[in-house]
């Protein structure tokens, strides 16, 4: 079998794929893709963040619509169906397969589509859903195959009424009422989407409190802020059973609690896309959850094959992965960089309203005993909150009580995916310091306000 030579054969066309191809590509290396979907995108574009996203836009214009009552007039839109609301992403997929498309286009990458297996260290089998297998070979491999919802094999999700996060965006009823077993990143945000559908949630969460990851004060604002909405949270409780009937499913909880819905949404962990690579002809091996173990430069035990996105495990942020593959191929090029940083990573979770964060908690800070500060700005004090009427949530800097540096920034409102970057970029500069927010000027009236709001509440407080 005839054997295609690359610098670079990148498995998977998300965004850690991407990011790995195109600064290949743009250090002038050989370089092909292999995706296994007809498209380009991953399960990013395809089934996961931007049809999600899209989604819970469209469920966010609905919930503005219906309390505005400048807009009382269009009620009729505000009986738009969860099928109807799905079909708003459709466009979105498009634009963004077309974008990427061209990228791949314009920087001559190959792609190969069909399932990627290894033959050897360097070779890759291709096989095409039609047609016969084919090979290529590079000098260096990624592995940027990304993850799926993870199944249990007691889960029958077959069922009509049993879905996982990739199939519930292909749901085609209008559920009234909905369970959702996970009450991580992905349970949260669809417990948002369908609250704001006017469903009755109940969100089981197998831990004692809502992403522990989070500084304490933004995840009980969440907390408190879904069970306003109506959502019911049930914490510390853990699978049994599932019955899956005609009209409706039960859940049955170790606790001997039941809870019936019309759907229930499994959003409890994912596993990487691992299974079919056949590692074991180069001598690697993944873990239970399909992960493959990499170095702080994403190296593999196989020193030339490299691991990104997904598939090595956290942070699982497409954001965080599109760098993750560029640092790979930057290694590859020059071994003496230094590793790759995590802590410069804002996270961005997308409930109603929005979380993101960046740097360090409180907890973390006293249990390190760290001398540190808290600065607040509540958004109901904000003019442009008041106008917008987005008036839930706050901004909240933490800063060094001696140093002035900000130590992170965390955000619960309406555009705190956005709202989080000015405190990046301080924090990222060689100036950081809180007082930047005090000697500076921001439009007014914006959200961006918040940032002198809360440094002033923080220095205030310094003794």
């Amino acid at each position: 079998m005839a054997t295609e030579q690359f610098d670079l054969v990148v498995i998977g066309s998300g965004p850690a794929g991407e990011g790995a191809a195109l600064t290949a590509a743009k250090s002038h290396r050989s370089v092909a893709i292999v995706e296994r979907y007809f498209e380009v995108g991953g399960g990013c574009t395809h089934w996961g963040t931007i049809p999600s996203k899209a989604l819970r836009h469209a469920v966010k214009i609905l919930h503005d619509l219906r309390r505005n009552p400048l807009l009382r007039e269009f009620h009729d839109a505000s009986k738009l169906t969860y099928p109807q609301l799905l079909a708003s992403a459709g466009k979105v997929i498009e634009a963004q397969v077309a974008s990427r498309r061209r990228f791949y286009e314009r920087n001559r990458i190959p792609v190969f589509f069909g399932e990627a297996s290894f033959v050897d260290a360097n070779t890759l089998e291709i096989q095409p859903s039609t047609g016969k297998p084919t090979r290529i070979s590079g000098k260096n491999i990624v592995i940027a195959a990304g993850s799926r919802p993870y199944h249990p094999p007691e889960v029958d999700f077959s069922h009509e009424r049993i879905r996982d996060s990739d199939s519930i965006l292909r749901y085609d009823q209008h559920p009234f009422s909905v369970t959702i077993y996970g009450a991580g990143v992905i349970g949260c945000e669809y417990a948002s989407i369908f609250i704001n559908l006017g469903a009755k949630v109940t969100l089981v969460n197998t831990h004692d409190r809502l992403l522990s990851f989070l500084d304490d004060e933004i995840a009980e604002a969440l907390s408190y802020h879904l069970r306003e909405q109506g959502c019911v949270i049930r914490h510390n409780e853990q699978f049994k059973a599932l019955e899956a009937r005609e009209r409706d499913v039960v859940l049955h909880l170790e606790s001997g609690r039941k809870i019936k819905s019309d759907l229930l949404l499994w959003a409890n962990g994912r596993t990487g896309n691992s299974d079919k690579l056949k590692l074991d002809h180069v001598g690697l091996k993944a873990n239970s959850r399909g992960q493959i173990e990499v170095n702080q430069h994403y190296q593999t035990a196989v020193p030339h094959i490299y691991a990104v996105g997904d598939i090595v495990g956290p942070p699982a942020l497409a954001s965080a992965a599109y760098v993750q593959g560029s640092h790979a191929v930057q290694h590859m090029l020059d071994p003496s960089i230094p590793p790759h940083s995590t802590a410069t990573i804002p996270s961005g979770i997308y409930t109603i309203p929005e979380i993101s964060s960046i740097g360090r908690g409180e907890r973390e800070l006293q249990e390190a005993k760290v001398p540190y500060e808290v600065g607040h700005c509540s958004f109901k004090n904000l003019a442009r909150a008041q106008m917008t009427d987005e008036r839930v949530g706050m901004l909240k800097i933490i800063f060094h009580a001696e140093t002035m540096q900000v130590l992170g920034v965390h955000c619960f409102g309406d555009n705190a995916s956005e709202i989080v970057h000015i405190g990046q970029t301080v924090m990222a500069g060689p100036n950081n310091d809180i007082r930047y927010f005090t000697q500076t000027t921001f439009n007014y009236p914006t959200m961006a306000e918040a940032y002198r709001v809360a440094a002033y509440n923080g220095i205030n407080r310094l003794t």
